[in-house]
């Protein structure tokens, strides 16, 4: 019993000369933060009253005022001093520490937590954290690249994209070159455009959002979507933001339209009822980077319909194959102009059949469709939306180049066409950029 009550006796004498050693170190960080703030420019060795100089100018009231303000700052700053060293104890580790340091910071301002914000430290290594003010936080983050820059240059004499976090054996991509990195960087965006592919691999380090950002990827992306008409920047701030901002017809994926009609049936043979059938059928439009175009009109529900169109050599027979172009008008409406037609298929010439009987073969023609559309933005997704404002048939005999034009009305049948995205789309690349 006695032994247990000397060890209940130590551990009290621990407890109290933990809290009384908290206590001195936060009265010593009190009269650290005083001393610092008398030694202020304009403050007198009180800290509650200017200096004789100014007292002139301000009365008693205004005198009080700004002494209860400079107090509740100095309070605020001690707080946050004390906020973060409790941070820094519980990463650390030491728990009981921390407790101690975060109460002492509540209870000089309860909602201290929430007046702080933390970003890594420029030495890199994921230990130390600094305190920034959300305005400053918001001016960091509008120029990103050019932060996670200085802070690489400050790591080491020999500037590295990325290190790895646990030591391995073999060799890490950080080792590479930066002409073999960019390489790699340029088959993810491939010769598909898969720009949804180097955004998420931006996220993996900041080395890696740093290439991301490289300016000659954006470029030449912009000069395949847009070519000889995108050779000025102004007036966006860089090729990502024109390639972001300018109005675009998007690959990594497809233009659907569902039309819906009734139509009327023929009439029963006594006479009493008429039939009538409902029509469904859809339009489906694919877009590539180097101008072409494909378009399938087919009674045939998507999922059956959109894995055929991810590649140009497709064996549907009904798909029409042609080329587009992207005009932007004066009124800023951008408009996509396609000229579609059938695959060309030649078919052997039966010399035997015209052996016995003269006969004049039937002339050969060409059916070309020229399609007409504005190119719209609906709801959250941008560039997702194509309305149709010309559609016409143009026949061509081969042996006399006449052309005999046929236009269509547009009406309720040609309905808007909506973009759905396709992850298969892009899934695999045939080169880099």
């Amino acid at each position: 019993e006695a032994e247990e009550d000397c060890h209940a006796d130590l551990v009290r004498t621990d407890d109290s000369e933990r809290s009384g050693e908290a206590n001195l170190q936060a009265e010593l960080q009190m009269f650290r933060a005083q001393w610092m703030f008398e030694l202020a420019p304009g403050v007198s060795s009180s800290g509650l009253e200017p200096l004789p100089c100014r007292a002139s100018s301000r009365g008693p009231g205004l005198k009080s005022v700004d002494a209860r303000g400079k107090q509740e700052i100095a309070k605020e700053e001690k707080a946050k001093e004390l906020f973060l060293k409790a941070v820094e104890e519980e990463r650390n580790g030491a728990l009981y520490e921390a407790i101690k340091f975060y109460r002492l910071a509540m209870q000089l301002v309860p909602d201290i937590e929430f007046k702080i914000t933390y970003t890594r430290s420029p030495d890199g290594d994921g230990v130390g954290k600094r305190c920034v003010e959300d305005n400053k936080e918001d001016d960091k983050m509008a120029d990103l690249l050019t932060d996670f820059q200085q802070q690489l240059t400050l790591q080491e004499s020999s500037v590295k994209l990325c290190q790895p976090e646990v030591d391995v054996s073999q060799t890490h991509i950080s080792a590479l070159p930066l002409e073999v990195l960019m390489y790699i960087f340029r088959w993810v965006v491939s010769s598909d455009l898969d720009l949804r592919s180097l955004e998420q691999l931006s996220l993996v380090c900041r080395g890696f959002y740093i290439c991301a950002r490289d300016p000659e990827i954006w470029h030449q992306v912009c000069l395949k979507i847009w070519g000889r008409s995108c050779n000025k920047l102004v007036p966006y701030a860089s090729w990502r933001d024109m390639f972001l901002e300018r109005p675009r017809v998007r690959f990594d994926g497809v233009y659907v339209s569902k039309t819906k009609y009734i139509r009327q049936g023929e009439q029963s043979l006594d006479g009493f009822y008429r039939a009538w059938h409902q029509v469904e059928y859809y339009r489906y439009l694919r877009f590539f980077p180097d101008g072409q175009v494909m378009m399938l009109t087919t009674p045939e529900d998507p999922p059956s319909i959109v894995p055929r169109l991810r590649t140009k050599n497709t064996r549907t027979d009904a798909i029409l194959l042609g080329h587009y172009r992207l005009s932007q008008e004066i009124d800023n409406q951008t408009k996509v102009f396609a000229v579609i037609m059938k695959k060309k298929e030649e078919k052997p010439v039966d010399y035997h059949k015209y052996r016995y009987f003269r006969r004049v073969p039937a002339q050969e023609t060409d059916h070309s469709f020229h399609v007409g559309l504005q190119l719209c933005s609906s709801g959250r997704q941008r560039f997702n939306k194509l309305v149709w404002i010309h559609h016409s048939c143009h026949i061509t005999c081969r042996s006399t180049g006449e052309t005999a034009v046929t236009t269509f009305d547009i009406d309720k049948m040609y309905t808007p066409l909506f973009f759905a995205r396709v992850k298969s789309f892009t899934a695999y690349s045939e080169k880099p950029l």
